[in-house]
């Protein structure tokens, strides 16, 4: 499931309605290109809300998407061009909330021209995938056989006693 190859993925956007559930396709595509199946769900869902939060209340449209993966964290970032994180978006039913209960981490930093809020994601294995079992099972009885008694040749001029 988990590559140790590192990967990266960069998306330029003008945020539409129509556009919010393209691009959460695009990154569920490459995760699954990844392997990271059991991220996609998380990170698609907190990519539409920061999504959603840009094209209601942001006065520019243009954003930029990035997906960073070095083998057990996925980060991802969205940046847009306004520096502000408007009021709503801090309480309780806002998006960086929803970002806090599905991610293992955000935060935000400033840009040279708007703000970038990322979040990170852990890469765990399912619960459903079936997992090794720690003792033995019962099966068939199996016994290593006792090697049999070779028989020595005597070298020319050696002595036994």
């Amino acid at each position: 499931m988990k590559s140790a190859i590192p990967r990266y993925y960069h998306v330029d956007v003008v945020i539409s309605p129509e556009k919010i559930d393209q691009v959460g396709r695009i990154l569920a595509a490459h995760l699954r290109h990844w392997g990271l199946e059991i991220l996609v769900e998380p990170v698609s869902h907190c990519t539409r809300v920061l999504l959603r939060a840009i094209e209601e209340h942001g006065t520019d449209k243009r954003t930029a998407i990035e997906m960073w993966w070095n083998g057990q964290h996925l980060i991802t970032g969205v940046s847009d061009n306004d520096r502000d994180l408007p009021g709503p978006h801090y309480g309780p039913q806002g998006c960086l909330a929803q970002i806090a209960a599905l991610s293992d981490g955000w935060g935000s930093c400033p840009a040279t021209d708007g703000k970038i809020i990322w979040f990170s994601c852990r890469a765990r294995t399912p619960e459903h995938i079936p997992r090794a079992s720690l003792s033995p099972t019962p099966g068939e009885p199996t016994a290593l056989h006792v090697p049999r008694a070779e028989s020595v040749t005597v070298l020319a001029g050696s002595t036994q006693a």
